[in-house]
C-alpha cells in the first residue's frame, strides 16, 4: 500500500536545490561541534537534576524530560561514535543521568503512582537497553502495559511508536502493530511536502527515530519511505536553516543519517553528508558550545536557566546529529567492548 502512495513521488520533481549533491562536510568539524557541545551540556548538569520530591505531581516536560533526552541522545554517542575520548565524555553524561533516576527506582515511583502514564516507560527504555534494569520498574511495567487501558488508542500514532519502541527495549510485549500505527503517521501518510509546518516536522524526525531506533537500525525504514524522506527533506532543511531554527534543523541532519544508503549507492554514501548545511549549523554554535533552538540565542546577561532552557536540545540533537553522520547512513555500529555492550531485549 505504501509503495502504490509513491510510485510517482519522483514524477513530482526534485524538490530544494539539490542539497544532498554536495561533498560531504568534514569530520573534524562535525567532532568540534559535538566535543563543544558536550562539555557545554556537562557544565549544565545542575539544569538536568531531578528535584529531590519528583512525584507523578511535577511536570515531566520540566523535570525528567529534559533528563531523559539527555540519556537518549548521549547513549547513541556514547555507543557508536567513532572516537574514544567522545565515547567517554557522553558515557559520563549518560551515568549521571542514571544516577539522577536513583538507580531507576524514579521510575518505579512514577509507575506506581500513575499507571496509566507511558513517559516512565518511555524515559525507562533507553536505559534497559543499556543493560542498567531495575527490577521493580520492570515488574511494574510488565503489569501496567498489560491493561486494557494501556491498549486504548492514542491521538498521536508518532508517540505510540515511542512506546512500542520502548516495549521493545525493555523486552516487553508490543501492545499494538508498529506496522499499522506507522502508517497512521505523518511520514507513513506520506502528507503532503509543501504542506509541511513546524509541528508535523517535528512529528516526521521521531517518525524517523522511533522506526530506526534512533538511527541504530536504519534497515527497518521501507524504501519507500527513505526515497521520500531523500528527496523532501533537502528543501525542509534549507528553508528551515533560513530561518535559523537550528534545533528542527539539526532533526533533519539526523533525519537524512538514519535513512539506509540509497540503491545501488556505497554505504559509505552517507545520506546525511551535507557539507553546507553542516557549516551553517556549526556558524550557529556559541562559543561556549551551546547551539540555541532559534537565533541568535539567549541575550547578554542572561540566568544560566535561561540559557538552558533555550539551548539543551538543540545542544543534544547537534551532538546527535553529527555522530550518526560520522558513522554514515548504516546506524554504526557498537564501539564498547563486547561486555558493555548494549543487552538485548
Amino acid at each position: 500500500m505504501i509503495g502504490d502512495r509513491t510510485a510517482g513521488v519522483r514524477d513530482e520533481g526534485r524538490a530544494g536545490p539539490g542539497l544532498l549533491d554536495s561533498a560531504p562536510p568534514d569530520p573534524e568539524l562535525l567532532d568540534h561541534l559535538t566535543v563543544r557541545g558536550l562539555q557545554w551540556l556537562d557544565g549544565m548538569r545542575p539544569c538536568f537534576r531531578l528535584p529531590p520530591d519528583v512525584t507523578t505531581d511535577a511536570d515531566p516536560n520540566i523535570t525528567l524530560k529534559p533528563l531523559g533526552e539527555l540519556a537518549e541522545l548521549t547513549h547513541l554517542v556514547r555507543t557508536r561514535h567513532p572516537r574514544g575520548d567522545i565515547r567517554e565524555q557522553a558515557d559520563a553524561l549518560f551515568g549521571f543521568a542514571w544516577d539522577e533516576t536513583r538507580g531507576g527506582q524514579v521510575f518505579a515511583e512514577l509507575i506506581r503512582g500513575e499507571p496509566q502514564a507511558t513517559y516512565p516507560v518511555e524515559l525507562y527504555g533507553v536505559f534497559a537497553q543499556a543493560g542498567l534494569r531495575n527490577a521493580e520498574a520492570e515488574k511494574l511495567a510488565r503489569a501496567t502495559t498489560g491493561l486494557r487501558g494501556w491498549r486504548v488508542a492514542r491521538e498521536d500514532h508518532t508517540r505510540t511508536l515511542g512506546v512500542l519502541n520502548a516495549e521493545r527495549r525493555i523486552g516487553l510485549p508490543p501492545h499494538a502493530d508498529f506496522d499499522a500505527e506507522l502508517s497512521l503517521t505523518g511520514l507513513g501518510l506520506l502528507r503532503e511536502p509543501w504542506a509541511l509546518d513546524r509541528k508535523a516536522a517535528y512529528g516526521i524526525t521521531h517518525d524517523v527515530f522511533h522506526l530506526t531506533d534512533w538511527g541504530r537500525a536504519a534497515q527497518r525504514m521501507p524504501a519507500p519511505l527513505a526515497d521520500y524522506l531523500r528527496l523532501w527533506v533537502p528543501s525542509w532543511l534549507e528553508s528551515w536553516l533560513a530561518e535559523e531554527l537550528w534545533d528542527l534543523a539539526g532533526e533533519l541532519l539526523a533525519v537524512l543519517a538514519c535513512l539506509p544508503p540509497a540503491a545501488g549507492a556505497p554505504p559509505a554514501d552517507a545520506a546525511g553528508a551535507d557539507a553546507a548545511a553542516w557549516l551553517r549549523l556549526a556558524a550557529a554554535q556559541l562559543p561556549d558550545g551551546a547551539v540555541p533552538e532559534i537565533g541568535a540565542g539567549p541575550p547578554p546577561g542572561h540566568r544560566p536557566h535561561e540559557a538552558f532552557t533555550s539551548c539543551y536540545h538543540s545542544t543534544l540533537v547537534t551532538a546527535f546529529a553529527a555522530t550518526l553522520t560520522r558513522v554514515g547512513g548504516t546506524g554504526g555500529g557498537d564501539r564498547r567492548p563486547t561486555a558493555e555492550s548494549e543487552a538485548a531485549p
